[in-house]
């Protein structure tokens, strides 16, 4: 535990599981699909959508999905600055079932057409846990550079991304891995402790069985 689980984040408040956290997984959405959002249906749940337009959480996401800091004094203006800026938004309400009370599923629109679905959760002093990506499982915390193979479950494909990040003297913090079923689709998760080269991510990206790669950068 540090200063920051007792005390908060730094942060344009009020809150910071309603506001910063929220600011934070607007911002991991922007850093997953790796360009400017054009589109984004927000559907609240729970505590984010009975408290949240109080706490600013609606302003607080629309203003992470622009790239925006939680000390960003710009947040409380985000819906005119994201207006100005060409993301067209709106909001809805959803029951994600057994999940955090602070959470919300975004289906967001990049420039170039691509599209992510993401659920996310607002956890307490300003962290959040990205819970699900376009339909699959996964958990991680959006603190580290991040990387999502979606591929065919076949074997080698794991050997594949690992040995290439072992290549380039990248080391892996966590790996989670998911599939839908045996032989269908699965995920890889990877939170590293450097960044992954660019090059590297599209050499994954032209591999036999690999269906799409996903990548969080910090920088």
């Amino acid at each position: 535990m540090n200063i920051f689980d007792i005390v908060g984040p730094i942060m344009v408040g009020p809150s910071s599981s309603h506001t910063a956290g929220a600011v934070k997984i607007g911002n991991a959405c922007h850093k997953l699909i790796g360009e400017r959002i054009v589109k984004a249906a927000i559907m609240l749940h729970g505590s984010f959508l009975q408290t949240g337009e109080g706490h600013g959480t609606d302003k607080a996401l629309v203003a992470g999905l622009m790239g925006f800091d939680v000390d960003d004094m710009r947040v409380p203006e985000s819906f005119s600055i994201a207006k100005d800026s060409g993301l067209d938004f709106y909001f809805g309400s959803t029951d994600l079932g057994d999940v955090h009370p602070n959470s919300v599923k975004l289906q967001i629109e990049g420039e170039s057409g691509r599209k992510l679905e993401i659920i996310a959760s607002s956890i307490g002093a300003g962290r959040i846990r990205i819970c699900e990506i376009d339909g699959i499982t996964v958990n991680f915390s959006g603190e580290h550079p991040t990387l999502i193979v979606h591929n065919i479950d076949q074997p080698g494909h794991v050997a594949e991304v690992t040995s290439m990040l072992a290549h380039k003297s990248v080391n892996i913090a966590t790996m989670q891995l998911y599939r839908k079923s045996r032989g269908g689709e699965a995920v890889m998760v990877l939170e590293c402790d450097q960044e992954v080269p660019m090059e590297s991510i599209k050499w994954l990206e032209n591999l036999e069985g690999i269906i799409k790669v996903t990548y969080m950068s910090q920088e």
